[in-house]
Formats: structure tokens, sequence, C-alpha cells
């Protein structure tokens, strides 16, 4: 499928002015939402993207924001780009109460591993989740860097390190959703789609954030997994170019927010050996996009189910914030690999 950088930036605005126009609350969906825009706030440099970003943030900070835990940490994303962007010391604010909630309040088990929260309760008791990965791990990992604070970067790294070991099928390389510690137990033992894209995102931006990432011998074992993950994934490609909600079950649906992830991770990755894989996925991609900047196909928000037909049955009829912000990382990473861009961090 032949399509032209302007094509590609057209859709991407669209689905920007899209998501810009979606009520979303300062939690999760918003932090992956609001991180694709600034993907493709550093893809076009267009002022009207990081308008809209202070816009909002502004009007959060006089409403009163909330209180944190793992999912309302994705906001992060958005702040550090903002920070990066503006220099505003008020987002640094902000960055610094997320960090000194992670590292000093959050619930956490065994090696200090960050057990999956949604609230200020003990919602899943010494739990580890794919999806803390991006909201937490990640964000720790890029302020670490921005900062040059080592004991931040280790405790990032420490955490890709026990999401690998808890969560990852060594035997087929793909990740399951969930991890309980006190029942030493994968649960219902699902390869969920969406979560081998959190896995698969944030581990494929390790080296990007590290130049130095050699030095580390966590990044050996991130490389060696995202590897190995990669290789069995694109064998689960679909004709369509999109992978499934359960990865290695033909009976589930395709599910595009998990198909954006896994594709962006495979440009990021860089091996070249995967481009007939992200340029499929890019051809099932745009066929669930809409004139109007609608993302479709995106499964509802999913916790680790009972069994595998509680994740067949996860609704997709809806625009999602996750949707539109990993359909906008996918989007500008592809632009800039295939026709040029400077790197810049979303």
């Amino acid at each position: 499928m032949e399509v032209s950088r302007e094509q590609l930036l057209s859709v991407t605005d669209a689905v920007v002015k899209k998501t810009m126009t979606m009520d979303l609350p300062w939690e999760w969906p918003c932090g992956v939402a609001y991180y694709g825009i600034c993907c493709a706030h550093s893809l076009t440099g267009r002022q009207e993207y990081l308008d809209f970003l202070v816009r909002w943030t502004d009007k959060y900070r006089e409403l009163g924001l909330p209180a944190w835990n793992v999912n309302t940490c994705a906001m992060g994303h958005t702040m550090l780009s903002l920070y990066e962007a503006t220099g505003d010391e008020r987002y640094l604010e902000i960055i610094r109460s997320k960090v000194e909630y992670l590292e000093e309040r959050a619930l956490r088990f065994g090696d200090r591993v960050l057990q999956h929260t949604v609230s200020s309760a003990n919602d899943f008791p010494e739990q580890c989740w794919a999806d803390t990965l991006f909201m937490a791990a990640f964000f720790l990992l890029r302020v670490g860097a921005m900062q040059k604070d080592e004991a931040l970067i280790q405790d990032a790294l420490n955490q890709y390190y026990w999401h690998i070991q808890y969560l990852q099928n060594k035997e087929n390389g793909l990740w399951y959703h969930g991890y309980s510690h006190k029942a030493d137990s994968h649960m219902s033992g699902i390869h969920w789609g969406r979560a081998n894209a959190w896995a698969a995102y944030t581990m494929a931006q390790v080296k990007k954030l590290l130049p130095d990432w050699y030095l580390y011998p966590q990044c050996m074992e991130v490389e060696c997994s995202l590897r190995d993950q990669l290789a069995a994934l694109k064998f689960l490609q679909s004709e369509n170019g999109l992978w499934r909600t359960i990865l290695d079950d033909e009976t589930s649906y395709e599910e595009v927010s998990a198909s954006c992830g896994i594709a962006a991770a495979m440009i990021d990755n860089g091996n070249p050996l995967h481009r007939e894989y992200v340029d499929r996925a890019l051809t099932g991609v745009l066929a669930n996009i809409t004139p109007d900047g609608r993302v479709l196909g995106v499964s509802g928000g999913t916790a680790v189910m009972k069994d595998a037909d509680g994740y067949r049955k996860v609704p997709r009829g809806w625009s999602q914030g996750w949707g539109q912000g990993l359909a906008l990382a996918f989007l500008t990473a592809y632009v800039k690999e295939r026709f040029g861009a400077e790197d810049a961090a979303c």
C-alpha cells in the first residue's frame, strides 16, 4: 500500500482533532491519548496541539488534580512533554508529585515491584500487569533520563526486569496480561493483545532513552525479551495486517490498539526484517480510521479477565482514548522512520 507523507499527516491531524473533542478526565485513557498528541506535536511542531494540552492542563489545575495511582500516573507523559516544550516549572511540579508517589507511597511487592492500582485502594493485591509498564515504569524512565537521575533509571529498569520475569512466556515469547505473586499464577493465563503492546512498545523505547543502555545489565534482558516477543508476534499477524485481542486464538477479534502498539514497537526496535509486517499493519490500521479521525476496532478497558471468553466479549464499538493515542504513536513513528524527521521523544 503506497501512502504519501502528506496523506499520513492528514490522517494524523484528523485523529488528533477527534481526540481533542473527547471528554477525557485525568486518567489513564487520557494519559495514552494525550501521549499520542505529544507524539504528533513532536513530528509536526503544530502549535495548536501544544496549545490544547496547555489549556486542558491549566483547567484541570484550577479544578484540582486527582489522587495518584499507577493508572493516573500515565498523564505524567504529557507533563514531561509540556515541560520539555515550554520549560514551565508548573509541569515539573506535577511530574515530581507523581514520582514521589511512585517512589514513596505506591504499593509494591517482592523486589519492589509496582503493584497495579487503579484507585487509592489495594485494588489487586500483589498483582503485576503489563499495563504498569506504560503507565508508570516508562514514565519513571523518561524522568530519570531527562534528569540524569540514576536512582530513578535503576528503579524503572527494575520494573522492566521483573515484569519480564513474571509476565513473559519464555516458551513462546508472548506476554501474559497479569501475574499474581500471592498465588504464583498468571490467573487466566491469556496472551492478551494490548498487554503485549504495552510490553513491546515500552521496551522498544529503552534504547532511545538511554544512549549507553549497554552499560545497564537489565537492558540486556529487555533487548532479549523484545527480540523474542517480536519474533513470535510476526507469525500471529492476521491477513488484514492486525493482531487479535487474544493473540493465539483465531476465534477472537482483531484489535486495533494492540496492533498499533505492536507495529510501533517494531518500528522503534529498528529491525529491517519487520518492515513488511509494519506495512501490513499500516494498511489494517488505516482501514479502521474514519475520515473524522475515530479509531475503530478498539476493545474497552480490560481487567485480567476470568477466562478467554471474558476477553472475547469485551466490546469494541466505541472510540477510546488508548486507541486514539496508540494510533498516533504508530502513525508518527511510521512517518519518522519512512520519510525522515527529527527523532524527538514524544
